[in-house]
């Protein structure tokens, strides 16, 4: 089973157990987080798509810790003028482990598989 999301302007694939970097999240490390905005759904062959997003299903994770990434260099120069300019940049990022993938059918089934244990 895995899902499309989105989440920091982009779109994410993700199964359960993945490890995603997402760019700065206000969450602290340890903390669950979840994600409404799910584009695609699929289950063994069973694609839901959203129009825009898909109703019913979440995401949940769990932010691991925040970093930067590695540091790219932005280098601009103008020929035959000696203008060069040299900067350096550093993305911040947010490391999620993602823990479930909860759809209608996974809460109903869930649910069922309750009912037997008490029965």
């Amino acid at each position: 089973m895995y899902a499309i999301i989105e989440s920091c302007g982009k779109q994410y694939k993700v199964a359960e157990g993945d490890v995603v970097f997402f760019e700065k999240l206000p969450v602290e490390e340890g903390k669950k987080v979840s994600f409404d905005n799910v584009v695609l759904v699929s289950d063994e062959g069973k694609v839901q798509v959203g129009n825009p997003y898909v109703k019913g299903v979440k995401v949940e994770g769990k932010v691991v810790s925040h970093g930067k990434a590695k540091k790219i260099v932005v280098f601009k120069m103008k020929a035959k003028k000696n203008e060069r300019t040299k900067q350096g940049h550093r993305q911040p990022y947010t490391k999620v482990e993602i823990t479930s993938i909860k759809t209608a059918a996974t809460k109903t089934a869930t649910k069922k598989e309750a009912e037997k244990v008490e029965a």
